[in-house]
């Protein structure tokens, strides 16, 4: 499929890549990092990174603004984006042709070309077996290195979550040969403003964890404007439960102006399926969705319970 993949990149002078909104470290690794190769190799060509910025990944990259007609002839690849309507920038379907690269479950196949692997540890480590596989044609810089690793790092928790395998280590050993200062990375990776770390003590405070084995915690506007956080880095907190003696599973609720944005999490029970039946997916130990009203809130966490029950 790789090989496919870069015969149809071949073809193009314009290729223009997205990813989902709100990103995280492994949208940009894989949108940014699969940029860089491609003008590393083809510099003839124009490449392009749309979307969204996230301030808090400026420091990993910086997104292009380009007209409606850059799409006309162009070639389209989304990365890291399950569904179609989280595909940040809906010009993607303006394009003459689009690739899709994932390491979701499959259920939007949306595209002329699918390149999805749900074994991946993420998007990056895919981008990396892309270059793997045709390195006798395509180049990776230092800094297509770095992305990739740092999307890497994120969606593997620094190694720690389940779908870290042994090709995931080695593949992040080779990457660390490139010129770039892992530290620095990780300094600008985990970097915690001292309001966040306020809140961060806050959840750790007034977490429920249920006899079942469910943990949840409810971010309202109210705290996010007390502990000036925005609803994006409330949600980055997730994680922080995972550690909890008992704790089976769990979710936060964050409010946001027009919805209330759902994170759950999971030590073993597969919880993407609760997801989808909110309209959102994910993988099957950490998925997301979106809901509109706080009434949705304990049906939600009575299908947890029923899950960690079984």
């Amino acid at each position: 499929m790789n090989d496919q993949l870069l015969s149809i990149m071949k073809e193009f002078d314009t290729i223009i890549i997205h990813r989902h909104v709100r990103p995280d470290p492994d949208a940009y690794g894989s949108q940014c990092g699969l940029a860089e190769i491609l003008k590393a190799s083809f510099p003839q060509k124009n490449i392009y990174t749309v979307g969204k910025e996230e301030p808090t990944l400026h420091f990993l990259y910086r997104m292009d603004e380009i007209p409606d007609d850059v799409y006309d002839e162009a070639l389209v690849i989304v990365c890291d984006t399950a569904n179609q309507e989280r595909v940040c920038d809906q010009r993607y379907k303006n394009g003459k042709y689009l690739i899709k690269i994932d390491h979701h479950p499959n259920e939007d196949p949306y595209g002329d070309k699918l390149k999805v692997d749900t074994s991946a540890s993420s998007t990056s480590e895919m981008i990396y077996e892309f270059y793997l596989e045709n390195k006798d044609q395509l180049t990776l810089s230092d800094r297509g290195a770095q992305l990739i690793f740092a999307g890497m790092v994120g969606d593997t928790g620094r190694f720690l979550f389940p779908s870290t395998k042994p090709k995931t280590m080695r593949y992040a050993s080779e990457l660390m040969e490139y010129d770039f200062k892992i530290q620095d990375l990780y300094d600008q990776l985990y970097r915690t403003k001292r309001n966040l770390a306020h809140l961060q003590g806050h959840i750790l405070q007034h977490f429920v964890l249920e006899p079942s084995g469910v943990g949840h915690m409810i971010v309202t506007q109210d705290m996010l404007k007390r502990y000036e956080v925005t609803a994006g880095e409330a949600s980055q907190l997730v994680s922080i439960l995972g550690n909890i003696e008992g704790m089976k599973a769990w979710v936060f609720f964050v409010e946001e102006e027009n919805l209330i944005r759902v994170r759950l999490r999971s030590k073993g029970p597969v919880i993407n399926q609760i997801a989808r039946k909110y309209k959102g997916g994910g993988h099957p130990l950490a998925a997301g969705a979106s809901i509109y009203s706080w009434d949705e809130v304990t049906p939600m966490l009575k299908d947890l319970e029923a899950l960690c029950a079984e």
